[in-house]
């Protein structure tokens, strides 16, 4: 099916769509990333109705916001072809079947269509046969897209993942692996893919996100290795996102140069769903952070709109669901501002002052000053602003500007106390921060009653951060000698609290004070020497911090495997990943 490329529509606003897909998906922590296939393979009829109804609010709604495309996964689970195990083919029908009709949801109700793939899934079966045939990963992809596109005229377009693959955690016939690992190899992959795209029509969605890995791995803000990739493209077919920083969704991020590097078509990567700031259990408002950058990128070419991930993003245990789910009042809030400031450059205070009309909550201003106040406890209190400031590089990955809180989890531990103290000289600002913020929530209730929100979740905020003020204070504070005391008993009246009401939906608090047998000194030399205040690398980590410790860190996961972290190992990816 062949369409004339100059006929689309130019200005592309993603919503993602999975969140209905985990309903009944009964586990504590779950992935987020990626529809789970494996709980999705055993549903019924009944359970695809509840899904195509929810799409269909979903969708509605998304629709009268603003939005004109939804994402949903994925290409490996809908395309078929001969070398895949027969019960995997099996299983690709009655996907095929029902997923045509979540499409036919979306597409009625004005969504165009676009699928995400990794680059690259395969079944055991499949990675044999093109090891037997010699074939590339390329050439398959081209002839499997080919036929995918005829099988499916209403996909719109592909959104590739080259960067990141499937978690550790994942069990599902398919499984990704990171098989671009140069400049070189992305440019060859766009040179070989982008005309079947041109030849049906459709767009391709390359999306810069990487983890570190391998050479390719600092794509998303290496200016160097991002012109090696797309220098001297013109496919009217490509389009390049990019998340809005250089590293992933975090606050204190400058927006990412490379938006002015290229004339290709890009768009910008928002999470509204925030997976290090709560995932929508407490209000952690983005509308003014988005509404900077979108003004910024008023000055960058052929910006053509934005990707909102809202229900997509994170290993953790929040299961509040954007659009469908009544409570997911905070991801729908910042949503709707994110859609209205990025598309119609609509000024914060008066979306969230349309989103209270439309929701008929309470009074408005009620509601922003409440969001004043979260704002400052998230980027005071969450984060350290001290630290977060700070550009950090290890290898090829920006270091993130939160260290404490990595999903559902709070860490408290001596080693963290160690190296906040070597990063954050001003104790005494960290500390006064700490207080302001607790007093904030504590104004924050009566503003709720207000505004017509959930007094509820600001008393989860508050129970949470309260947790997050005595650990600074454990970080800081000269004179507090019963605080490991104080922390403990706070950690399991939270654990506690939560547990009684039968809710799952809570953080974890991981401490640990046993102290941390390193010199301070010579913890400052081993950060000085691993770690690098400018984007450009040093001699010293071409030399050795590139290479060598690949090949150091491979010598003690291999002889002494327990010296890595537990949670460090066996989250997402593994932090192996940084070290290819």
């Amino acid at each position: 099916m062949e369409v004339d490329l100059t006929k689309r529509v130019t200005e592309l606003y993603l919503i993602d769509t999975i969140g209905p897909f985990f309903r009944g998906y009964d586990r504590r922590v779950i992935n987020w990333s990626k529809i789970p296939w494996d709980h999705v393979g055993r549903q019924g009829e009944a359970w695809w109705e509840m899904v195509c109804s929810e799409l269909n609010i979903l969708g509605r709604q998304a629709v009268s916001w603003g939005f004109n495309a939804a994402s949903i996964d994925d290409v490996a689970h809908l395309a078929d072809h001969e070398w895949i195990e027969p019960e995997v083919r099996h299983r690709i029908q009655r996907y095929r079947t029902e997923m045509r009709r979540c499409f036919q949801v979306l597409k009625g109700v004005g969504l165009s269509l676009h699928v995400t793939m990794d680059v690259f899934s395969a079944t055991p079966e499949l990675l044999k046969r093109l090891a037997l045939n010699r074939t590339s990963v390329n050439d398959f992809l081209r002839d499997l897209l080919d036929r995918f596109f005829t099988d499916f005229p209403e996909v719109a377009g592909v959104i590739v993942r080259i960067g990141e693959s499937d978690g550790k955690d994942v069990k599902d016939d398919f499984h990704s692996q990171l098989v671009i690992k140069t400049p070189e190899d992305a440019r060859t992959f766009l040179q070989a893919l982008l005309p079947v795209f041109e030849k049906h029509g459709r767009r391709l969605i390359f999306r810069t996100w990487t983890v570190g890995a391998y050479p390719i791995g600092d794509l998303m803000w290496h200016r160097d290795t991002f012109a090696r990739v797309f220098k001297g493209l013109t496919s009217s077919a490509l389009v390049v996102s990019m998340k809005y920083g250089e590293t992933d969704f975090f606050r204190y991020l400058p927006l990412n140069r490379n938006f002015f590097r290229t004339p290709l078509a890009k768009i910008v990567e928002l999470q509204t769903r925030r997976e290090y700031e709560g995932c929508g259990e407490y209000p952690s408002f983005t509308g003014w952070l988005y509404e900077q950058y979108a003004r910024e990128l008023q000055q960058a070419e052929n910006v053509i709109g934005c990707m909102v991930w809202a229900q997509t993003g994170g290993w953790v245990p929040f299961r509040r669901l954007a659009f469908i789910d009544p409570e997911a009042l905070w991801t729908d809030l910042n949503t709707f501002v994110t859609i209205r400031v990025m598309k119609e450059g609509v000024l914060v205070e008066d979306a969230v002052r349309a989103f209270v009309k439309e929701r008929q909550l309470g009074d408005p201003d009620a509601l922003l000053e409440l969001l004043r106040l979260s704002d400052e406890c998230i980027r005071e209190l969450l984060y350290i602003e001290e630290y977060a400031r700070q550009k950090l590089f290890f290898r090829r990955v920006r270091i993130p500007p939160m260290l404490q809180v990595y999903w559902g989890n709070i860490f408290i531990s001596h080693s963290l106390r160690r190296l906040l103290r070597y990063f954050v000289r001003d104790a005494d600002t960290a500390l006064r921060s700490a207080q302001r913020c607790m007093s904030n929530l504590d104004r924050m209730r009566s503003l709720a009653e207000r505004a017509g929100v959930s007094v509820a979740d600001i008393d989860y905020m508050r129970d949470t951060f309260h947790l997050l003020a005595l650990s600074r204070e454990y970080y800081f504070a000269e004179d507090a000698p019963d605080i490991e005391m104080r922390i403990l008993e706070a950690k399991a009246a939270y654990k506690l609290k939560y547990a009684k009401r039968g809710l799952r939906a809570r953080y974890r608090i991981k401490t640990d004070f046993k102290p941390l047998l390193l010199n301070p000194k010579h913890l400052g030399w081993a950060i000085q020497f691993l770690m690098r205040r400018q984007r450009g690398y040093r001699v010293v980590d071409r030399l050795v911090v590139l290479s060598g410790l690949s090949l150091i860190y491979r010598l003690i996961a291999a002889r002494k495997p327990h010296w890595i972290p537990g949670f460090a190992s066996k989250s997402a990816m593994g932090v192996d990943v940084v070290f290819r």
